[in-house]
């Protein structure tokens, strides 16, 4: 038997050979992306419904699909040395497995719905992985509030696309960012762009919505790390930059995207700034980063998307690494609280060096990644031209988003490596293993190089997802680290000297460590929901009412109007005959004998739990049902969902006198020969032992023992 370590060592090692394969596959055909090609695999899906599975990769999806699977390993790598000999690594790496994949899902998809199918999927699972900790009230909470926000604005998503598909008469990416002019002439413009909008705004954290982040640093440190700097909030950047060539262009898309990016990007840096908690401080500025590079999309110019495309890959290296590094400190102190930490430099060296140079790119400090993005973002906010309230109101926006970066980020160094302290950690203080550094060293090291060397690092890879976005309306842009005194250099250098004025001047006038931000959007999403609640007893008491017959004549009404709709609405004349066609849909036929099989071999796996090996028996006759809708046979697929809920019904009736859980028999391998040969399975018996029915001259039932003493049927031993 392999040992706990050894198998968690394997556990890991398999979990890592997916972002280590992607990632090859990725550098497999970087060639042809840096020349501007572009990969693409179709398959129909369900043809009926426009729906094809369809997988696109270009300069953009490549750059995406890299730091998925890039920071992905590297968390991989991480989580091993992170979570305890408690946790469950194994459903932890298949929750982190089934994000990454949709997330991959997301970036490569080829059609617009399925795109918006990942885009679920990636709700799903950050859900579970937030809230991996589920015996954590918090991690409950944090993980109801990200998928209520996220799964909403999904929905919202869903609508906008088929608007799109309306409009545009297809859902492949190609047709509709070729019909940019078409969709921006069509009267439901302004409708469809709300609602993409919206989903953008709730999965990236934009103002209103930026509340659900924080509470979703409930998860471990290295889910914080990879769905904040990588993956899930940059979902809804990535969407706005993808749509891009056929969303912006217009006036209500500049004011709209450049505005709740300017709100979002000032209100997380200041509350970044009093945050006590390590991760919380991490994750109000990763809402400030995310308004920016919403901000800038929302310029639209083309220097701005690139100047957006920059800050991502810039943001998210180190922002991973700072989550890592907060990671390591609460793992070896035993805290986050930066009231009780200081002086940590003395006992983490390495770890506090490589957070400090983190640190420093986010910010924006010369010779690190952050500062070439944030000097193309003050360039950009200075040229922005024909909008002159919006030119001051972003340029202000700029420096104190400039001065507020600084600010969070000398604290986060301040209080945590120098000072006194630590005050209230009673753990042995002490570097953790080596490889556990090692993410966080890689991440480090990627700041500093590309903010040396910007273009022999990321220049090849900012060049083709640009081209993925703009085509040959690429602008001509420089990454050179000097580019002498001007504007945004003294815009930068301001922003330095005001950060440091105003964390010192806070911490003379105010006590930053009394000072506790109270969540209101915590708050009003809590009266929402027990709103909701209260409705739906309301809704329920009126409609379940214990009355048979007023449900059963609701039922009636309702059906008999469903009818009907379509004479009253026109529907029902008789329409021309039409040749049928005969489609052939083998993914579809493929899924649905891949779900047969599944749940056939879950119902053998589950046999013990009865309940779930009856709930994985349902799940074939579904399938089969599926299988004659695909293979238009209505009326059989009708016949066989009636059979199954009138069975399942039975079965469950049945279940009740049972025991919950079948008992222990013989091994798996000594049961299989009676498997092939069909052999029943022992009689039950009685509590003496005997079988029942085995005494000739008597005959039990549930009623006789229990007037003889058996308290209900569980005692018969079924």
């Amino acid at each position: 038997m392999i040992p706990a370590e050894g198998n968690r060592r394997l556990l890991a090692w398999m979990a890592g050979i997916a972002p280590l394969a992607g990632m090859a596959a990725m550098l497999a055909v970087a060639p042809q992306l840096v020349a501007g090609e572009v990969i693409g695999w179709s398959v129909p899906w369900i043809p009926q419904l426009g729906l094809a599975f369809s997988l696109r990769l270009d300069g953009l999806a490549w750059m995406f699909a890299s730091m998925v699977l890039g920071i992905g390993g590297l968390v991989v790598m991480y989580s091993h040395y992170y979570l305890g000999p408690q946790e469950k690594a194994q459903r932890f790496f298949a929750f982190l497995l089934l994000f990454m994949g949709s997330m991959l899902g997301m970036v490569l998809a080829g059609n617009l719905l399925l795109l918006a199918v990942f885009w679920e999927l990636t709700s799903i699972s950050s859900f579970l992985l937030i809230g991996f900790w589920s015996q954590r009230q918090d991690a409950r909470e944090g993980a109801r509030m990200a998928l209520t926000i996220t799964a909403g604005g999904g929905l919202a998503l869903l609508a906008g696309v088929i608007m799109i598909g309306h409009m545009v008469g297809s859902y492949e990416l190609d047709v509709v960012l070729a019909a940019g002019d078409l969709i921006r002439a069509h009267t439901l413009y302004p409708w469809m762009l709300g609602l993409i909008l919206l989903g953008v705004f709730t999965k990236s954290a934009q103002f209103p919505f930026q509340f659900w982040l924080p509470h979703a640093m409930a998860a471990p440190t290295p889910v914080s790390a990879y769905l904040h700097s990588a993956t899930m909030v940059k979902a809804g950047v990535f969407l706005l930059v993808r749509l891009h060539p056929v969303l912006a262009g217009t006036d209500i898309f500049f004011y709209v995207v450049s505005g709740i990016g300017a709100i979002t990007l000032l209100l997380g840096a200041w509350n970044a700034i009093f945050q006590h908690d390590l991760k919380g401080l991490l994750a109000y500025s990763t809402i400030s980063h995310l308004g920016l590079i919403t901000l800038l999309f929302g310029l639209s110019t083309p220097f701005a998307v690139v100047a957006g495309l920059f800050h991502i890959l810039n943001h998210a290296t180190f922002k991973a690494s700072l989550f890592m590094a907060a990671g390591i400190i609460d793992h070896e102190t035993g805290t986050r609280d930066m009231r009780l930490l200081g002086n940590l430099r003395r006992y983490l060296p390495w770890t506090s060096a490589l957070a400090i140079i983190a640190s420093l790119a986010m910010a924006g400090i010369p010779l690190l990644n952050g500062f070439l993005s944030k000097e193309m973002f003050f360039a950009q906010a200075l040229e922005i031209k024909g909008h002159d309230v919006a030119r001051i109101g972003i340029g202000v926006s700029a420096f104190l988003f400039a001065v507020f970066g600084v600010a969070y980020s000398l604290r986060f160094v301040h209080e945590t490596f120098f000072g006194e302290g630590p005050r209230g950690v009673s753990l042995p203080i002490s570097e953790p293993p080596r490889f556990m550094q090692v993410p966080v060293a890689i991440l480090a090291i990627t700041c500093i190089a590309v903010g040396i060397v910007p273009q022999w690092t990321v220049a090849p890879m900012l060049a083709a997802a640009a081209y993925g976005v703009l085509g040959a309306n690429v602008p001509d842009y420089s990454l050179a680290v000097w580019h002498g005194f001007n504007l945004p250099l003294a815009m930068s250098m301001g922003g330095v000297v005001g950060g440091v004025i105003l964390y010192f001047g806070l911490r003379r006038l105010l006590d930053l460590h009394a000072n506790v931000k109270r969540s209101l959007g915590r708050r009003l999403f809590r009266i929402n929901v027990e709103a909701l609640f209260r409705l739906a007893r309301r809704l329920t008491h009126v409609v379940a009412n214990d009355s048979v017959q007023r449900s059963m004549l609701a039922l009636v009404l309702v059906a008999i109007a469903v009818g009907a709709a379509p004479f009253v609405a026109g529907w029902g004349e008789p329409s021309p005959v039409v040749e049928r066609v005969s489609q052939s849909m083998p993914l579809m036929a493929w899924v649905l004998w891949i779900v047969m099989v599944g749940s056939t071999l879950g119902a053998v796996a589950l046999h013990r739990t009865r309940l779930l090996a009856l709930i994985a028996m349902g799940g074939v006759g579904l399938s089969i049902s599926m299988t004659f809708v695909a293979l238009s046979a209505p009326d059989l697929a009708l016949t066989q969902l009636l059979v199954e809920i009138v069975t399942l019904a039975l079965m469950l009736l049945g279940l009740n006198y049972l025991p919950k859980d079948s008992p222990k028999g013989r091994s798996h391998w000594r049961r299989g020969p009676e498997a092939v040969s069909a052999d029943t399975a022992a009689p039950p018996r009685r509590p003496g032992g005997r079988p029942l029915g085995a005494d000739p001259g008597r005959a039990y039932t549930a009623r006789s023992l229990t007037r003889r003493g058996a308290s209900s049927p569980r005692n018969l031993g079924l």
